[in-house]
């Protein structure tokens, strides 16, 4: 049966219908603001990440061109043959692999390891050149930032790492006549600690059965490396090679290091200690990036 009302009764209603429908005009209203407002932001956030990696990038680029210049006008020197060698070795390396991230067009995942590796390869050549005296700027020293983030990753592989490595940069002073073998052993010795507990020969063994290995028929350190790269969906020749030749760049520095602490080379400046830890701490957050 059809329901009468009154006018006033129908104005009544007209006028709760017309609340309840500017309510939802006005809730409507808010929630686009709302999005529009977000997506903004959001939008404003991947530019300034955009920007802040392309000048990162940019930044790592032109340290690898200077650097570059500077050591080739060292051709005729004799010092550190080994480990100018290694330096050119890895350089090859970047150079490959950034070749093949441009024409392959590899995945957004390989993004951090790929700014990683360029940092790796500037440091490399930076270290060289101030090892031949030749470095112009001071070395940045490790902001907090860094060595928190540094600190967090040693922890995830082994609580210790972290006190083993705080024990090496407290070493290294120039004051210190010792400084350069305190520094390499603790440093060397986190390097391996890190391959130890992260590719267990045994697991190594299971995982990659027809991996390279020593006369003794242990995995290699270039099969630990595929490892872990296995593990992390990224198994690349390009980028095996890379890390490879880095991990063998930092060996020859610790050479270099032993060299200095016993040679005739006697101590290193303040500078060349600073670029010394910078590249052997960004080399640790390489790694461990890569294990943990």
């Amino acid at each position: 049966m059809t329901r009468k009302v009154t006018p006033s009764q129908l104005r009544s209603i007209l006028r709760q219908a017309e609340q309840k429908r500017r309510q939802a005009i006005d809730k409507y209203n808010q929630a686009a603001r709302k999005y529009n407002q977000q997506t903004k932001q959001a939008v404003a956030d991947y530019n300034r990440a955009v920007r802040a990696h392309n000048s990162h990038v940019r930044a790592n680029r032109q340290r690898i061109n200077n650097e570059l210049a500077k050591l080739r006008r060292q051709s005729n020197t004799t010092q550190h043959v080994v480990f100018r060698v290694s330096v050119s070795t890895m350089h090859e390396a970047y150079v490959r692999l950034e070749n093949r991230a441009e024409s392959q067009n590899l995945g957004s995942y390989y993004g951090e390891v790929l700014d990683l590796s360029e940092q790796e390869t500037a440091n490399s050549l930076r270290v060289m050149n101030s090892l031949l005296g030749t470095g112009s700027e001071p070395e940045d020293v490790p902001d907090d930032v860094q060595t928190v983030r540094l600190a967090d990753q040693l922890r995830k592989i082994s609580p210790d790492l972290d006190d083993k490595w705080r024990g090496a940069v407290f070493s290294l002073n120039a004051r210190n006549p010792d400084a350069a073998r305190h520094f390499c052993t603790s440093a060397r010795e986190i390097f391996t600690k890190i391959l130890e507990i992260r590719a267990p020969d045994e697991t190594v063994i299971n995982q990659l059965p027809e991996c390279e290995r020593t006369q003794q028929g242990k995995p290699t350190r270039r099969a630990k490396i595929k490892f872990f790269l296995h593990q992390k969906g990224m198994l690349d020749g390009e980028l095996e090679e890379f890390v490879e030749q880095d991990m063998e760049n930092i060996v020859q520095l610790f050479q270099v290091l032993n060299d200095g602490a016993h040679g005739s080379a006697g101590k290193f400046d303040m500078q060349q200690l600073a670029s010394i830890r910078k590249r052997v701490e960004d080399g640790m957050l390489f790694l461990a990036h890569l294990v943990n």
